[in-house]
């Protein structure tokens, strides 16, 4: 989630074949329970966008991004896997999938932005069908749709291993740039549009407030994601990997046409001296 998903490194060590016997066992249960988040993924974005609470450029966006990053990953930035030998190219391919290594405590900001940008306005939403409050899920629901968007694309592009770091890192940026300012339009609702009066009851004032300050925080957790990691840290990483891994290649192939050239030659020396001396031979 806003590059979290893609930024958390793997644990495993390939030096240690015994701890990697629990992790293939456990693979198949890891890929069942993915494909489940993204069924569940599917499904809420369908029903977001069948339910009329999206608004036109929202739906769009998505699709927009889709074709942005297909057309980045043909022209831009293409995979530079395939032109590495295999044993290079495997290395790569597991270095690829851990862009930032985080540490205990990011671990804790993953939780809290989870909770904060995906649960939380879940129950809210939830909780406005129930309470039959319109305004609080017409407010809450395009962040919503756009993150569940995000979600999918991530685990779509992780799993299939076959992008480049920036295209990777590019879905959080772009989707985060754009939940921004939804978040920005769902802070404004709340505080202005949603008035509380003194003779309301508790449990509508606390309702009123909790959409309040759950908007606020989302504002503030994306704000920092975008400002403090995604754009400083997370996609700088990722350009710097894709530039050292092109680097490599260009060397490769350099050294591979050297390689052809100097055979050539050699192929030219063993020609000219055996014409030398099959001429010799025949006088």
């Amino acid at each position: 989630m806003s590059g979290i998903s893609l930024a958390v490194a793997s644990r495993s060590d390939p030096d240690h074949g015994a701890e990697q016997q629990p992790s293939s066992a456990m693979l198949g249960g890891v890929m069942g329970s993915l494909r489940v988040i993204e069924l569940q993924l599917v499904a809420f974005i369908m029903v977001f966008s069948m339910s009329g609470l999206v608004p036109l450029i929202d739906l769009a966006f998505p699709v927009f991004t889709t074709l942005y990053l297909l057309a980045l990953s043909r022209l831009a930035f293409p995979s530079l896997h395939h032109k590495l030998d295999d044993e290079n190219a495997a290395a790569h391919s597991a270095a690829s999938q851990e862009i930032f290594r985080g540490s205990k405590l990011f671990q804790v900001y993953v939780v809290l932005g989870t909770t904060v940008g995906l649960f939380l306005p879940l129950a809210h939403v939830l909780g406005g069908f129930a309470r039959g409050d319109d305004a609080a899920v017409r407010s809450a629901t395009p962040h919503l749709f756009l993150l569940s968007c995000q979600i999918l694309t991530e685990n779509i592009i992780g799993s299939l291993g076959v992008f480049s770091p920036p295209l990777r890192a590019l879905v959080p940026l772009l989707y985060t740039v754009r939940r921004v300012f939804v978040i920005v339009d769902w802070v404004y609702d709340v505080w202005t549009n949603k008035l509380i009066t003194r003779t309301a009851p508790v449990q509508d004032k606390a309702w009123i407030w909790f959409g309040r300050y759950l908007a606020v925080a989302n504002l503030v957790y994306f704000s920092i994601n975008l400002f403090v990691f995604l754009i400083p840290k997370f996609l700088p990483r990722a350009f710097e990997r894709y530039f050292h891994t092109r680097d490599e290649v260009y060397a490769k192939t350099a050294e591979d046409k050297r390689a052809r050239d100097m055979s050539s030659v050699d192929d030219d020396d063993d020609d000219g001296a055996a014409k030398s001396n099959v001429s010799k031979k025949a006088d």
